[in-house]
């Protein structure tokens, strides 16, 4: 009887610990459950949207996405194997008045973009000849002669970036932000404001009208549109990418 009460007081504790270490358990996915929701709740109440989702993007004058683009597991990636036009692709959606984030890295002596209101339409073949362009380069290691205006950050052939930047070695993940309000546009890099402009001015128009723009006379022109992301000829990748109206 000694033996076989002890052998049940026994089981008893072993079971009265295992009921509390499931509630505990339950306790704590009950809790992560509940924090999720909250922070999915905040997400929706700040206006932030995921873009990392493959029905987020599209080919440009296309209904799909072109293989040389992959969309997995929250990560966006370009195989480089589009030349200087044809393989870039847009959002499904538009923006006027934007915040985007994302994080990107690029190969060695890689080259790409990331675009914003650009204007859909047959009788282009990129996003560059309407849409705003951030950089992407390793500025580091191109191979050819470039200039301040085509270097990570820059507002492409517009506005250089300045001397708080900070670009990140190829292989490392850079974080960019870009905001459009109203014509007032900045750029981010790193957490460092590294470009700030507005549209609606004189020096904007000057800018437009002169140097590489001058063959290209739709560039600049829409205050809306959508955002695109380039394959030119190099691997890119982009993860933790998001937008929300202003």
């Amino acid at each position: 009887m000694k033996k076989k009460g002890i052998v049940l007081m026994a089981f008893l504790a072993i079971l009265g610990v295992q009921c509390k270490t499931e509630k505990k358990a339950e306790a704590k996915e009950e809790a992560a459950t509940a924090e999720t929701t909250q922070e999915t709740s905040q997400a929706n109440t700040d206006g932030w949207v995921s873009l990392t989702e493959p029905g987020s993007w599209r080919g440009y004058n296309m209904e799909k996405l072109p293989s040389n683009w992959k969309i997995e597991n929250g990560v966006i990636e370009c195989f480089g194997e589009a030349g200087d036009v044809g393989g870039d692709i847009i959002s499904t959606e538009q923006y006027e008045s934007f915040e985007l984030e994302l994080e990107w890295k690029i190969s060695k002596a890689g080259n790409s973009g990331v675009f914003y209101h650009v204007v859909e339409d047959t009788k282009y073949h990129s996003p560059y000849q309407t849409g705003a362009e951030y950089q992407v380069l390793d500025d580091v290691g191109f191979p050819d002669p470039i200039e301040d205006w085509q270097k990570t950050g820059a507002n492409y052939a517009m506005h250089v970036a300045n001397d708080k930047k900070v670009l990140k070695p190829v292989g490392e993940w850079n974080s960019t932000r870009i905001i459009f309000n109203n014509g007032k546009v900045e750029h981010w890099l790193n957490g460092a404001k590294i470009v700030e402009f507005d549209k609606y001015t004189d020096d904007w128009k000057e800018r437009r009208n002169s140097g590489k723009w001058e063959d290209f006379p739709d560039y600049g022109k829409a205050n809306s549109g959508y955002l695109g992301l380039q394959d030119h000829g190099s691997g890119v990748w982009f993860r933790k990418v998001r937008v929300r109206r202003l």
